[in-house]
């Protein structure tokens, strides 16, 4: 299997890599492409009726395997090992309960406008970075999710380009995460909903 990796990608160590449930997959583009479409089942899923506890651990994992499920083995289980982003693997469980609580305060006080309550949820759930692999798009979904059926909000666009594969739209947003890791969330508020 080549795994070409783009800018700001989480690369996968063997164990992790061996955990592939389709042996027919020699490329990233077909992994892509089989990834995608369990991505699409998921947000049919996640879309058709307001699921129960979203700020939940449960909910985060339940919404990953249902991404990935069919192409990943550890799809839905925290990762084990450290990554070239995102907080030490024994630190996830707490960081995410933090995020959650954190996030339903928001909600509930109306501290900040909904827009905002979704980009740092976003920004945040990306820094944690939980899973293996699957990160950004499982991060991406979440704050759909949240925007949807807890904010009542549409849904952000994302840049309207593609996140996956290199290119502008990708490097916007990387910048943007970026930005936002120093405290800056201008330009993630600007990308999300252009």
């Amino acid at each position: 299997m080549n795994f070409d990796y783009p800018e700001g990608a989480t690369p996968l160590d063997p164990d992790e890599a061996r955990g592939l449930l389709l042996s027919h997959i020699t490329n990233r583009t077909e992994l892509d492409r089989w990834e995608q479409e369990n991505i699409v089942e998921a947000e049919t899923w996640a879309f058709r009726r307001a699921p129960r506890d979203i700020l939940t651990e449960d909910f985060i994992k339940k919404l990953h395997k249902r991404m990935f499920g069919t192409v990943w083995r550890w799809a839905g289980e925290f990762r084990a090992t450290s990554k070239n982003i995102g907080v030490p693997a024994w630190q996830i469980t707490t960081d995410l309960r933090n995020l959650c609580a954190d996030c339903a305060t928001w909600i509930e006080h109306g501290i900040v406008v909904p827009d905002e309550i979704a980009a740092c949820f976003h920004h945040r759930l990306t820094a944690i970075h939980p899973f293996p692999n699957g990160n950004g798009r499982h991060a991406r979904l979440m704050t759909d999710v949240l925007l949807v059926h807890l904010l009542k909000r549409p849904r952000f666009s994302w840049g309207s380009g593609n996140l996956i594969n290199a290119g502008d739209c990708r490097q916007q947003y990387i910048k943007a995460i970026r930005a936002a890791d120093g405290h800056d969330y201008a330009a993630l508020m600007q990308f999300v909903r252009s």
